[in-house]
């Protein structure tokens, strides 16, 4: 998650600590669970304004690069 900071969080606080993007209370599964149902990152974004477009397009690229490194393609740096 390091690869995340400033964009997800964990906080006892905010909503038992379940990941969230950073200034909101969406949860991080809230994002994996739309596109898994077949949504645009655009739908995603319209029914949750408060996360940016930056945050998502960061959590993907974090997914798809421990995916490939995973899958021994990509190099840790």
């Amino acid at each position: 998650m390091e690869n995340l900071k400033g964009i997800v969080h964990s906080d006892p606080d905010i909503l038992g600590g379940t990941p969230v993007f950073v200034g909101t209370r969406v949860p991080l599964q809230n994002l994996i669970d739309a596109l898994e149902g077949g949504e645009s990152i655009e739908d995603f974004l319209e029914g949750f304004p408060s996360v940016t477009r930056f945050q998502a397009i960061a959590v993907i690229e974090a997914g798809q690069l421990k995916m490939l490194e995973a899958a021994g393609y990509a190099h840790s740096h």
